[in-house]
């Protein structure tokens, strides 16, 4: 969500500050060590430094967070509710701060209806387009805008309620295992635990046999049981047999209570329509069968609005088209060829397709065209994402705001990232400031102003090491950013003589932009695949690659399933077959940037297994043997040794009132987790509330001598996250992160065999000196006898790779196919490929 901040205005009394310049003074947020620091307004400041320096903690934990504070203190109590609040900065004075808008790197919107059109507001006005100026049927009543919405009751297909899908279950979904009687649980549609019990409670004070297996029931009884709505209310007598409970229904006696009875079916497709619950509704959807609504056959809409068209196609087919196709039939229109409109017709479609036309123009310059104004945002990329709020910023041509961006250049092509500095030039030019934190040195490079923060992550970091023009940067020794600047880095090396021990060919592809395409990936080898955002390097990889792959060794994975939560997501299927040296691979794993938790509760040391480790250390000290707690006690998933009053949460809600509530540190625990008694103990004088505290650099030092533990951080430091605090939750963790810790946790196994490593951008986030780190574990792997193939637009890991295959050349339509495949120098001489200048000059510079 962007969220436009004003600040408001100086008291005379408060010191005017440097002119053209904002001030920043005693900054402690986070790692950031009392930094004093001042920033040009009206130029592109671009914030350097390591990952984990203390660069976001500047520009959106202190700048941005301090400049949404000043708007918030000036609107009423009950407006406050509506934004998110990041919390008042630890600093002493921020002065010429202007308004601010934030553009962070969130995962795309969890509102499954939310689309690629509603974000860039595109489908608004295309739905105006289409009430006003969409070809009727003869005789047919005007459709108004909101007719044109799945979301909305006029608009929404009867059937379907707008989701262009319908449900139903089968008895095959609901019982998996005929041969389990009823009270093995073959009902597996019914509820887990005590609900489920209670089905079965009921059905033997109704009569029926719940330990014959359930095949062998009379079909009659068998669909009663699934598919009634009857919902008979009848006495429970929890576990008496059935004679017993039969004898007591008999007697009349008094049950523990009255149950009431509801089929699989109902409390299915009830479950999965009230549950406010995701995960439930997940399960019930795991029970469920759906088809294209037979209404309207996908597509969401009532029969009265997709009787109207625009050049021959209705709402949602125009919907479904790349922006860049969409905008060429539109173009006409935006030019005033208007046909037999009548003339207010006429002025009104063609201003609403002239405004159409300028947005789309913005999300081309982009790179954004390969999408569709259907494309739901929850499965977008965090850059993609950003991207199209820029696009949102720059069509608004606000001016005289600072516009605060987080990594925009995340997931984009060299190519890509031309166009998205042009975006950046022209909000600049429009008298805007702009603070970006960034890592990819082309950006760096086009500065007006850089603030290199470091020298190290975590607690290495947090100091302001220079600020000033880009040229200055040269001249500070203690710079990790400007020795890569001046390209003093040579590439990380490549191990000499790696041959392909055999291939996986993929034939026939076809799948979202690939239609037919072949490719042999190399055994043994690092690869990389290339191309420009959309050209379908990850239906390639991450789809087509692993579902073949999986398919052949029998894994259970199934990328890109549908979601039961999103109406206009599908099951993508995989065509094509693969062949070659299958048999040679052992196993196949799939790094990719999901989180590695939804709640606190997950956290790295956790999800690494390190934190067992740590556990055991705790329980055998003096103290703990003493008092007989095991390493359980020393966990705040479990009771025992947690708080009670947070339940290990370490945080309280606390109920605002015409406030939206907020979380406090507990006031019994004060955030530790755990109980006072668990805390007693300590292991060289830290408890284990400390130790969770600890960055895993300072945990490395903690821990020497431990080699279980030492080895968990060795692997997390070798990947670049150092900085992270043992405890930090998963809810904090970028994307980039989480497939980094996932990555450690595969590194710490010793896999047997072949393994097939496939990791989708694992640079995201990264500065070029940790991407350097990463490279040299990927390249381990190899040289342990497995494969690594990446999805990357780093042309340092693409220059350092043992193979490329590049595709496109273009996006969507125009990409699909592979340009270029081999070692690095022969796909930087493809002349078709617009990876190649790029690549060409990574190589060059490494010489």
């Amino acid at each position: 969500m962007i969220t436009v901040m004003k600040s408001r205005r100086k008291s005379t009394l408060t010191r005017a500050g440097r002119p053209g310049f904002v001030e920043v003074r005693g900054a402690r947020e986070h790692n950031l060590r009392n930094v004093d620091v001042d920033l040009p307004r009206d130029a592109l400041v671009v914030f350097t430094g390591v990952s984990g320096s203390g660069k976001s903690s500047l520009a959106f934990g202190t700048l941005y967070a301090e400049a949404q504070r000043r708007y918030l203190e000036s609107v009423s109590p009950y407006a406050r509710r509506l934004f998110h609040q990041v919390g008042v900065p630890d600093v002493d004075r921020v002065d010429g701060l202007p308004p601010a808008v934030a553009l962070q790197q969130a995962r795309g919107t969890p509102t499954a209806r939310s689309s690629v059109g509603s974000v860039t507001t595109l489908s608004n006005l295309l739905r105006m387009l289409y009430s006003r100026a969409g070809e009727y049927p003869d005789g047919a009543g005007i459709v108004y805008a909101e007719g044109f919405s799945p979301n909305t009751p006029e608009g929404a297909c009867p059937e379907c309620q707008g989701q262009g899908r319908v449900y139903d279950v089968t008895e095959e979904t609901l019982v998996p295992d005929p041969t389990l009687t009823i009270r093995e649980k073959a009902i597996a549609g019914w509820p887990p635990a005590w609900g489920g019990q209670n089905q079965r409670d009921i059905l033997v004070s109704l009569g029926h046999d719940v330990d014959t297996p359930w095949r062998d029931l009379p079909r009659e009884l068998r669909n009663w049981i699934l598919f009634t709505d009857e919902q008979p209310v009848v006495p429970v007598y929890p576990g008496l047999t059935p004679a017993e409970t039969r004898r007591a229904v008999k007697a009349k006696r008094a049950p523990d209570y009255m149950g009431t009875f509801t089929g699989a079916r109902r409390y299915v497709m009830q479950t999965f329509a009230t549950s406010e619950s995701a995960s439930m509704k997940r399960r019930a959807a795991g029970f469920m069968l759906s088809r294209p609504c037979p209404l309207c056959h996908g597509k969401r809409l009532r029969r009265e609005a997709l009787a109207v068209t625009l050049s021959g196609l209705d709402i949602t087919d125009f919907s479904r088209l790349p922006i860049t196709q969409a905008q060429a039939l539109l173009q006409p229109l935006a030019d005033g060829h208007t046909g037999d409109r009548p003339a207010e017709v006429a002025t009104a479609a063609q201003r609403m397709a002239d405004d159409l036309v300028a947005r789309m123009d913005v999300l081309l310059d982009l790179g954004l065209g390969y999408l569709s104004m259907e494309r739901s945002t929850p499965s977008l990329s965090p850059g993609e994402l950003q991207r199209l709020r820029l696009a949102t910023q720059l069509y608004s041509q606000l001016f005289g705001v600072v516009y605060v961006l987080d990594e925009p250049s995340a997931g984009l092509h060299p190519a890509d990232t031309e166009a998205l500095l042009r975006a950046l030039a022209d909000l600049k030019a429009a008298g805007n400031t702009l603070f970006v934190v960034e890592h990819d040195l082309d950006v760096v490079r086009a500065a007006d102003w850089l603030v290199d923060v470091g020298p190290g992550a975590g607690e290495g970091g947090g100091e302001v090491l220079y600020s000033g023009p880009p040229a200055g940067l040269q001249d500070v020794p203690a710079s990790v950013t400007a020795r890569y600047l001046q390209g003093e880095v040579p590439l990380p090396a490549r191990a000499e003589g790696r041959s392909p021990s055999g291939w996986l060919k993929l034939r026939g592809v076809t799948r979202h932009t690939l239609n037919g395409v072949s490719a042999d990936l190399p055994l043994g080898l690092l690869t990389s695949v290339t191309g420009v955002s959309g050209s379908g390097k990850s239906s390639l990889v991450s789809g087509a690659l692993v579902d073949l792959l999986a398919r052949t060794l029998g894994q259970a994975t199934t990328p890109d399933p549908a979601d039961p939560l999103d109406p206009t997501d599908e099951v993508t299927v995989t065509q094509g077959r693969m062949t070659g040296d299958t048999a040679a691979v052992t196993r196949l794993v799939v790094v990719d940037q999901k989180p590695i938790g939804r709640t606190p509760r997950s956290n790295l040391a956790t999800y690494t297994g390190l934190f067992d480790g740590v556990r055991r250390l705790y329980a055998a000290t003096p103290l703990a043997r003493e008092r007989g707690y095991d390493a359980g006690r020393f966990s705040f998933n479990v009771k025992g040794g947690r708080c009670d009053t947070c339940q290990g949460e370490g945080s309280v809600m606390v109920e605002l009132l015409f406030m939206p509530s907020v979380y406090a540190p507990c006031p019994t625990c004060h955030g530790t987790r755990y109980n006072a008694q668990t805390l007693d103990v300590t292991y060289r004088d830290l408890n284990v509330a400390q130790v969770l505290a600890l960055t895993v650099d300072a945990a490395h030092a903690f821990f020497e001598g431990e080699p279980t533990v030492r080895r968990a951080l060795d692997v997390l430091r070798e990947v670049g996250l150092g900085y992270l605090r043992l405890g930090q939750p998963a809810t904090e963790l970028s994307g980039g992160e989480a497939q980094r810790i996932k990555l450690a946790t595969e590194l710490q196994r010793s896999p047997r065999g072949h393994t097939v490593y496939v990791l989708d951008e694992p640079t995201t986030g990264l500065h070029p000196a940790d991407v350097d780190r990463l490279h040299r574990q990927l390249s381990a792997l190899v040289d342990a006898g497995h494969t690594v193939i990446v999805i990357e637009h780093d042309m340092r890991v693409v220059a350092a790779s043992d193979w490329v295959i590049d595709l496109g050349p273009g996006a969507g339509e125009a990409g699909g196919r592979v340009v270029a495949a081999g070692v690095p120098q022969d796909v930087a001489r493809e002349r078709e490929s617009r990876t190649a200048p790029y690549l060409a000059r990574a190589l060059q510079d490494a010489r």
